[in-house]
């Protein structure tokens, strides 16, 4: 598939400096371009790449200023980054689906397969299942009895969907995340650990991505919601009983407690580790390695460290902890000479210990 600049300018409502006719079909990054692809400037540090790029086309702002000649056609456009985005998913949407379901696949009769799905070799469809249309699940997924998965959604190979749970539409699952397994609930007896059956559920509503590796464990009694638009990274861990609010984003190794309540738009970095039956209101930012012992009390937080204080707390701290074995050696120094101030002005008020001293 080829796109001229002109092309891409009217999807993209941009305006073309250079030769509207130049075509790609390719993306590329600008630091390493080639003919036929097209490239974004969106960071400035990049911007020098601009005038040595091969890259036939690049999107760039508006608003930016050449500063010498550059052999690439470029587009301006309000945002490059979101650009690049919209045109990927362009491309994306069409390549042509693959359709069909593959001899080596298993389905139990009793399930409902929708129209135009692809169902790869050595998947295995349990009894009950409802599979909406225009699904593609890769080799080796596994889906338990009674679940069900909603229309154009994507199932990257040995993910598992265990019994009853829920997925909405269009939402991608990637390889080996793990959706609905027993949540951690065990009672200590004075012969070991008994467990809690976890009898509830996984609700994954339409839009929602979850990175390979990822476990979303199913609640005790109801169930674990993950909400619209929700985007989880590589190997996160969802506990039973958590509810994440809608359009949520979380970076790899994230790790949210049993019955934690997350509210919409919240921002969790890596690492980031959650405590249990906590309540995190709505568009809480939280920095890589952070860890929330308790709930955060007011919406739009932007906290750091652990446990987690307010951000711009934490960095002042931290600019002071690395001065700390300078200022203990300061403060020694300081207790040395307040010590021998006060010998000396102890003998100065004690006329008879200062004739003995002498």
């Amino acid at each position: 598939m080829e796109f001229s600049a002109e092309m891409i300018a009217g999807l993209v409502q941009g305006t073309v400096e250079g030769d509207p006719k130049a075509v790609v079909n390719n993306f590329a990054k600008i630091e390493e371009g080639r003919p036929g692809c097209i490239s974004f400037l969106a960071n400035p540090k990049y911007a020098h790449y601009l005038y040595e790029t091969e890259s036939s086309i690049v999107l760039v702002a508006r608003d930016f200023k050449l500063e010498g000649e550059t052999k690439a056609t470029l587009i301006r456009v309000d945002n490059p980054y979101e650009t690049v985005a919209k045109l990927l998913q362009i491309y994306e949407s069409m390549k042509p689906k693959r359709t069909g379901i593959s001899e080596l696949a298993f389905i139990d009769p009793t399930a409902k397969i929708g129209e135009g799905c692809y169902i790869g070799p050595f998947v295995a469809i349990a009894e009950g299942v409802e599979i909406g249309s225009g699904c593609v699940l890769h080799p080796h997924v596994t889906i338990g009895r009674n679940a069900s998965v909603g229309a154009d959604t994507e199932i990257y190979s040995n993910a598992v969907i265990y019994h009853d749970c829920r997925v909405g539409q269009r939402c991608i699952l990637h390889a080996g995340c793990v959706i609905g397994a027993d949540g951690f609930g065990f009672a200590p007896t004075e012969k070991g650990y008994e467990k809690i059956p976890q009898i509830g559920i996984v609700t994954i509503e339409d839009d929602v991505e979850i990175g390979a590796n990822t476990c979303i464990d199913r609640s005790t009694m109801g169930s674990t919601f993950i909400h619209r638009g929700v985007k989880l990274d590589n190997l996160v861990q969802i506990a039973h009983n958590c509810e994440v609010g809608a359009d949520t984003v979380m970076s790899s190794q994230v790790g949210v407690a049993g019955s934690t309540k997350i509210g919409e738009w919240c921002m969790f970095g890596g690492q980031v580790g959650i405590a249990g039956h906590a309540t995190i209101p709505n568009r809480t930012l939280v920095g890589a390695q952070g860890g929330v012992p308790n709930s955060v009390k007011k919406e739009g937080m932007a906290l750091q460290g652990s446990p987690a204080i307010d951000a711009k707390t934490f960095w002042r701290c931290s600019a002071v902890f690395k001065n700390l074995p300078e200022m203990r050696n300061e403060v020694n120094r300081l207790t040395k000479q307040i010590k021998e101030l006060q010998e000396q002005i102890a003998l100065l008020t004690n006329p008879a210990q200062l004739q003995d001293n002498l």
